[in-house]
């Protein structure tokens, strides 16, 4: 799909968008659906090979940089690289994450505040060194990918969980600081999404699968581009007055029974 085929306030043209974690899975699906939408896309992660592998697919308007999150005092010397060799960010996509499926009890200081330094912490040293710059030019966006564990509890994730109900704060409170500044932030919750990921959890686990499904009202999994979509419209000229918001895109989890 090229970017003239969609309607004008879905375009993302002129638009220079990071994307953290952005060489597979949903993160890809975001830089896809972006790119589509006429943005130059920048995927930003720790491996360079994957990275490599996604700009390929994407083709021209992508590149990628080679960057840790949870490297806090790079932050700053990323965006300005990033600055000086393609442009001024004008969207910050905060994806990158990590996973940890562990009782509660069981989980120590340690895993807890790893998983919380990757999805948050890192987040935020990343804002801290594009927002300036967003501000000075009175525009920009900034979405983060939130979770169904934004929204009610799944046992096993405690500080997956705890990560992803703080972004949703953050959106809140970030979107009151920045949006006076012309630049709005907000978040996707996906809910089940059809990944490589997903796959391999579920194709050996059918109760599971069978449990997921039945909470589902849509009946079946989301795709990845289903997010790429919603990511499209969070950050256009469509959504120009939207803001502080946490959007589930979940076929109905976080509203059926």
């Amino acid at each position: 799909m090229s970017p003239t085929e969609l309607s004008s306030p879905f375009s993302l043209q002129n638009e220079i968008v990071a994307i953290t974690g952005g060489g597979t899975g949903i993160g890809l699906a975001m830089a896809h659906a972006m790119h589509a939408a006429g943005a130059r896309v920048l995927l930003i992660g720790r491996r360079e090979a994957e990275l490599a592998a996604a700009v390929k697919s994407l083709g021209e308007r992508a590149s990628f940089f080679v960057h840790d999150v949870t490297q806090l005092d790079a932050a700053p010397t990323l965006v300005e690289r990033i600055t000086r060799e393609v442009g001024p960010i004008t969207c910050l996509v905060n994806n990158a994450g990590i996973h940890l499926k562990k009782p509660a009890v069981e989980t120590t200081p340690e895993e807890f505040e790893r998983v919380l330094r990757t999805h948050i912490v890192g987040a935020h040293a990343l804002i801290r060194a594009v927002a300036p710059g967003m501000i000075e030019r009175k525009r920009g966006s900034i979405l983060f990918t939130a979770s169904m564990a934004s929204l009610f509890g799944i046992p096993l994730v405690i500080a997956y969980t705890a990560a992803k109900s703080a972004m949703v704060g953050m959106v809140k409170g970030y979107a009151v600081e920045l949006s006076p500044h012309g630049i709005r932030v907000n978040a996707i919750a996906p809910g089940w999404i059809e990944t490589e990921m997903s796959r391999k959890a579920l194709d050996g686990d059918p109760t599971r699968k069978n449990k997921i499904l039945s909470r589902t009202p849509m009946a079946k999994l989301g795709l990845p581009e289903d997010i790429g979509w919603a990511a499209v419209y969070l950050t256009s000229p469509a959504a120009r007055f939207v803001t502080g918001v946490t959007l589930p895109v979940d076929g109905g989890v976080s509203i059926g029974f």
